[in-house]
Protein backbone atom coordinates (compact mmCIF):
# COMPACT_ATOMS: atom_id res chain seq x y z
CA UNK A 1 0.00 0.00 0.00
CA UNK A 2 1.35 3.45 -0.73
CA UNK A 3 0.27 7.56 -0.01
CA UNK A 4 -2.23 7.28 -3.53
CA UNK A 5 -4.36 4.40 -1.58
CA UNK A 6 -4.18 6.57 1.79
CA UNK A 7 -5.55 9.12 -0.34
CA UNK A 8 -8.21 7.19 -1.84
CA UNK A 9 -9.38 5.80 1.32
CA UNK A 10 -10.06 9.47 2.68
CA UNK A 11 -11.22 10.47 -0.67
CA UNK A 12 -14.08 7.62 -0.47
CA UNK A 13 -14.45 9.08 3.55
CA UNK A 14 -15.00 12.29 2.35
CA UNK A 15 -17.94 11.58 -0.04
CA UNK A 16 -19.65 9.56 2.97
CA UNK A 17 -19.71 12.36 5.16
CA UNK A 18 -20.86 14.73 2.00
CA UNK A 19 -23.83 12.49 1.95
CA UNK A 20 -24.57 11.83 5.99
CA UNK A 21 -23.17 14.99 7.72
CA UNK A 22 -22.29 12.53 10.56
CA UNK A 23 -18.68 13.90 11.49
CA UNK A 24 -20.32 17.46 11.35
CA UNK A 25 -22.74 16.47 13.99
CA UNK A 26 -20.14 15.02 16.26
CA UNK A 27 -17.92 18.16 15.86
CA UNK A 28 -20.52 20.27 17.22
CA UNK A 29 -21.43 18.86 19.89
CA UNK A 30 -17.30 18.22 20.61
CA UNK A 31 -16.96 22.21 19.92
CA UNK A 32 -19.09 22.64 23.44
CA UNK A 33 -16.74 20.13 25.26
CA UNK A 34 -13.81 21.41 24.78
CA UNK A 35 -11.62 22.66 27.79
CA UNK A 36 -10.91 26.60 28.13
CA UNK A 37 -7.31 25.84 26.32
CA UNK A 38 -8.56 25.75 23.46
CA UNK A 39 -10.31 28.74 21.67
CA UNK A 40 -11.76 29.91 18.32
CA UNK A 41 -10.67 33.43 16.17
CA UNK A 42 -14.12 32.54 14.63
CA UNK A 43 -18.02 32.74 15.77
CA UNK A 44 -18.30 29.24 13.53
CA UNK A 45 -15.93 26.67 16.12
CA UNK A 46 -17.64 23.57 14.36
CA UNK A 47 -16.48 24.77 11.34
CA UNK A 48 -12.85 25.26 11.98
CA UNK A 49 -12.65 22.22 13.91
CA UNK A 50 -13.98 20.23 10.39
CA UNK A 51 -11.42 21.84 8.22
CA UNK A 52 -8.88 21.47 10.89
CA UNK A 53 -9.80 17.30 10.91
CA UNK A 54 -10.08 17.18 7.52
CA UNK A 55 -6.32 18.15 6.91
CA UNK A 56 -4.96 16.57 9.60
CA UNK A 57 -6.00 13.65 7.61
CA UNK A 58 -4.62 14.57 4.69
CA UNK A 59 -1.54 15.48 6.04
CA UNK A 60 -0.89 12.19 7.24
CA UNK A 61 0.02 10.43 3.82
CA UNK A 62 1.81 14.16 2.92
CA UNK A 63 3.99 12.79 6.32
CA UNK A 64 4.54 9.96 4.91
CA UNK A 65 5.73 10.36 2.12
CA UNK A 66 8.18 12.91 3.19
CA UNK A 67 9.71 10.65 5.65
CA UNK A 68 9.69 7.79 3.06
CA UNK A 69 11.27 10.39 -0.07
CA UNK A 70 13.95 11.44 2.46
CA UNK A 71 14.57 8.09 3.64
CA UNK A 72 15.82 6.84 0.64
CA UNK A 73 17.41 10.02 -0.44
CA UNK A 74 20.01 9.83 2.88
CA UNK A 75 20.05 5.57 2.40
CA UNK A 76 18.24 4.43 5.55
CA UNK A 77 14.89 3.37 3.54
CA UNK A 78 15.14 -0.26 5.95
CA UNK A 79 15.77 1.74 8.77
CA UNK A 80 12.21 3.91 7.85
CA UNK A 81 9.97 1.28 6.28
CA UNK A 82 8.91 -0.35 9.45
CA UNK A 83 7.54 2.67 10.42
CA UNK A 84 5.47 3.95 7.41
CA UNK A 85 4.61 0.43 6.74
CA UNK A 86 3.10 0.56 10.23
CA UNK A 87 1.82 4.48 9.61
CA UNK A 88 0.24 2.94 6.38
CA UNK A 89 -1.59 0.56 7.95
CA UNK A 90 -3.15 2.12 10.50
CA UNK A 91 -5.34 3.71 7.53
CA UNK A 92 -5.55 0.42 5.01
CA UNK A 93 -5.88 -2.30 7.52
CA UNK A 94 -7.23 -0.51 11.02
CA UNK A 95 -7.49 -2.58 14.29
CA UNK A 96 -11.04 -4.23 14.81
CA UNK A 97 -11.27 -1.55 17.44
CA UNK A 98 -12.06 0.73 14.88
CA UNK A 99 -14.32 -1.35 12.83
CA UNK A 100 -17.42 0.93 14.26
CA UNK A 101 -15.44 4.07 12.78
CA UNK A 102 -16.67 4.24 9.28
CA UNK A 103 -16.48 7.35 8.10
CA UNK A 104 -14.39 10.68 8.93
CA UNK A 105 -14.33 9.94 12.28
CA UNK A 106 -12.22 6.68 12.36
CA UNK A 107 -9.75 8.40 9.79
CA UNK A 108 -9.23 11.12 12.49
CA UNK A 109 -8.03 8.30 14.57
CA UNK A 110 -5.77 6.73 12.26
CA UNK A 111 -4.22 10.05 11.21
CA UNK A 112 -3.82 10.44 15.00
CA UNK A 113 -2.10 7.43 15.43
CA UNK A 114 -0.17 8.00 12.29
CA UNK A 115 1.22 11.48 13.53
CA UNK A 116 1.41 10.54 17.12
CA UNK A 117 4.15 7.59 15.67
CA UNK A 118 6.17 9.76 13.77
CA UNK A 119 6.24 11.72 16.67
CA UNK A 120 7.33 9.09 18.70
CA UNK A 121 10.12 8.06 16.45
CA UNK A 122 11.22 11.53 16.41
CA UNK A 123 11.72 11.46 20.28
CA UNK A 124 13.54 8.30 20.81
CA UNK A 125 16.43 8.83 18.66
CA UNK A 126 19.03 12.25 19.50
CA UNK A 127 19.69 13.09 15.90
CA UNK A 128 15.59 14.13 15.78
CA UNK A 129 14.98 15.40 18.95
CA UNK A 130 18.16 18.34 18.26
CA UNK A 131 16.79 18.80 14.81
CA UNK A 132 13.52 20.66 16.02
CA UNK A 133 12.05 18.43 12.77
CA UNK A 134 9.44 18.63 14.83
CA UNK A 135 7.49 21.87 15.85
CA UNK A 136 5.64 22.79 18.97
CA UNK A 137 2.59 23.55 16.35
CA UNK A 138 2.30 20.04 15.18
CA UNK A 139 2.75 18.99 19.02
CA UNK A 140 -0.35 20.84 19.63
CA UNK A 141 -2.33 19.65 16.64
CA UNK A 142 -1.92 16.07 17.74
CA UNK A 143 -3.27 17.42 21.81
CA UNK A 144 -6.02 18.99 20.12
CA UNK A 145 -6.99 15.54 18.23
CA UNK A 146 -6.42 13.46 21.62
CA UNK A 147 -9.50 15.89 22.95
CA UNK A 148 -11.44 15.49 19.94
CA UNK A 149 -10.95 12.18 20.31
CA UNK A 150 -11.83 11.86 24.02
CA UNK A 151 -10.47 10.14 27.12
CA UNK A 152 -9.78 7.80 28.21
CA UNK A 153 -9.81 5.96 24.58
CA UNK A 154 -7.16 9.02 23.19
CA UNK A 155 -4.96 7.63 26.37
CA UNK A 156 -5.53 3.95 25.03
CA UNK A 157 -4.53 5.24 21.15
CA UNK A 158 -1.37 6.82 22.70
CA UNK A 159 -0.10 3.21 24.49
CA UNK A 160 -0.95 1.34 21.53
CA UNK A 161 1.78 3.47 19.85
CA UNK A 162 4.41 3.63 22.84
CA UNK A 163 3.94 -0.46 22.40
CA UNK A 164 4.56 -0.14 18.49
CA UNK A 165 7.61 2.01 18.44
CA UNK A 166 9.14 -0.41 21.07
CA UNK A 167 8.19 -3.31 18.68
CA UNK A 168 10.30 -1.14 15.68
CA UNK A 169 13.20 0.45 17.48
CA UNK A 170 13.31 -1.72 21.05
CA UNK A 171 16.86 -1.46 21.27
CA UNK A 172 18.49 1.73 22.99
CA UNK A 173 20.62 1.50 20.55
CA UNK A 174 18.10 3.37 18.21
CA UNK A 175 18.62 6.47 20.42
CA UNK A 176 22.09 6.80 19.52
CA UNK A 177 22.11 6.15 15.73
CA UNK A 178 23.35 8.53 13.91
CA UNK A 179 20.30 9.91 11.50
CA UNK A 180 21.98 13.09 10.41
CA UNK A 181 21.83 12.13 6.75
CA UNK A 182 18.28 12.24 7.34
CA UNK A 183 17.61 15.38 9.25
CA UNK A 184 19.91 16.98 6.38
CA UNK A 185 17.26 15.90 3.73
CA UNK A 186 14.46 16.56 5.53
CA UNK A 187 15.80 20.42 5.44
CA UNK A 188 15.10 20.46 2.02
CA UNK A 189 12.28 22.51 0.25
CA UNK A 190 9.91 19.72 -0.47
CA UNK A 191 10.21 18.72 3.42
CA UNK A 192 10.02 22.77 4.26
CA UNK A 193 6.72 23.11 2.09
CA UNK A 194 4.89 20.00 3.97
CA UNK A 195 6.24 21.24 7.58
CA UNK A 196 5.00 24.49 6.69
CA UNK A 197 1.47 23.09 6.22
CA UNK A 198 1.09 21.04 8.80
CA UNK A 199 2.97 23.35 11.59
CA UNK A 200 0.31 26.40 10.61
CA UNK A 201 -2.25 24.07 10.68
CA UNK A 202 -4.19 25.44 13.96
CA UNK A 203 -3.56 29.48 12.73
CA UNK A 204 -5.14 28.55 9.45
CA UNK A 205 -7.88 27.30 10.87
CA UNK A 206 -8.43 29.95 13.45
CA UNK A 207 -7.92 27.93 16.26
CA UNK A 208 -5.73 28.74 19.75
CA UNK A 209 -4.11 26.37 21.35
CA UNK A 210 -2.54 27.63 25.04
CA UNK A 211 -0.27 24.13 25.75
CA UNK A 212 0.29 24.90 29.39
CA UNK A 213 -3.18 24.72 30.08
CA UNK A 214 -3.47 20.90 28.91
CA UNK A 215 -1.01 17.63 28.12
CA UNK A 216 -1.62 14.48 27.08
CA UNK A 217 -0.78 11.89 30.44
Amino acid sequence: MTPKAVLDIIDTARCREARSGAFWRQLQLRAKALPTCISFNSQAPASCLFQFSVEYIETAPRLIHAVDTCAREAGHEGLFTPFLDAATRFFTNPSVLLSHYIGLDGLLISAYLCHRLMEDMYENNHSFRRSQLVDLEATRANLLVHELIGEPFANELDDAVAITVRQIAGSPNYYDLDLDPFVARANNAAWDSMRQYWENLLVRNHIRFTLGNRRRR
